[in-house]
């Protein structure tokens, strides 16, 4: 790092680091989302003002992700399966799909140029941000989940996709799961345990692919930053009980609208640095 870290900065990051951790676990809790699609572009962000080299500035804001998002379904899921939101048959048809989509992912995008990665964060984000605020969970498709074949294809798809981008798979799969007919707290609290399927093995990934790499900063295990984790993890599972709560008291057509908005600002900034101007 190029950037000394004085001490009213250094109460800065942590303060934004704890920020993120508790605006993660709210929306695990509140929109199955996993909380990675709030980490990763406040740790990119962070890493760019810290003059972390470019290339391994997304890898290691997708890595570190990627670990907080396993204690964080956890907590998800246990707080989802006491309120029965939690499915078990179509957690089992997803995961094998979802597992070997993530391993393939972690190992693309550790051998990716890190424009790579912005791009299909910045892409995604942005298909989710319209979404979000122009979808409704009304829209069907079908009024049951696909066949055995076709759920595996959405869920290798969604490994992959999540594994680049550093999220927990809800994102995409509360969206894919009630296109074909699953109520949306059911989907919801499904997908908060979908999250460890994906960011067990691509965070492994994200280690093995990074070790050694140049320009990591201390403290880095591969493409994962241990203080990350550790300031990120304990806010985040203080806060998943709080959005798990509010998933199912709260009209949450104003909050959904909100972070869409978050998500489309998001994307614009990635998208540009993915185009070469950020970099």
């Amino acid at each position: 790092m190029t950037v000394e870290i004085g001490q009213d900065l250094l109460l800065i990051l942590v303060a934004a680091l704890a920020l993120a951790g508790l605006l993660a676990g709210l929306l695990a809790g509140l929109l199955g989302v996993g909380g990675g699609i709030v980490v990763v572009p406040v740790l990119y962000h962070l890493f760019t003002f810290l003059d972390l080299d470019p290339a391994v500035r997304m890898h290691l804001a997708v890595g570190t992700s990627l670990v907080t998002i396993i204690p964080t379904s956890l907590r998800s899921l246990r707080a989802h399966r006491a309120r029965a939101a939690f499915d078990p048959g179509i957690f089992f048809a997803w995961a094998p799909g979802l597992m070997l989509g993530a391993i393939a992912g972690a190992v693309t995008a550790t051998m990716a140029d890190f424009r790579v990665l912005v791009g299909v964060f910045g892409a995604v984000a942005l298909l989710v941000a319209l979404q979000m605020g122009l979808g409704t969970h009304e829209l069907r498709v079908a009024d049951r989940p696909p066949g055995r074949v076709a759920t595996g294809l959405l869920a290798a798809m969604t490994g992959v996709l999540s594994a680049m981008m550093g999220i927990g798979g809800g994102t995409l799969a509360v969206p894919l799961m009630t296109l074909f007919g699953v109520p949306i707290l059911r989907a919801v609290g499904t997908s908060s345990g979908l999250g460890v399927v994906i960011a067990l093995p691509a965070a492994t990934g994200f280690v093995i692919g990074g070790w050694g790499a140049a320009g990591l900063p201390p403290w880095s295990l591969g493409y994962v930053s241990l203080p990350g984790v550790l300031l990120i993890v304990p806010t985040t599972l203080l806060a998943v009980p709080l959005g798990v709560r509010l998933a199912h008291g709260l009209s949450q057509r104003a909050l959904r609208r909100a972070f869409a908005l978050f998500l489309a600002l998001t994307s614009a900034r990635m998208l540009t640095d993915a185009l070469g101007a950020g970099s």
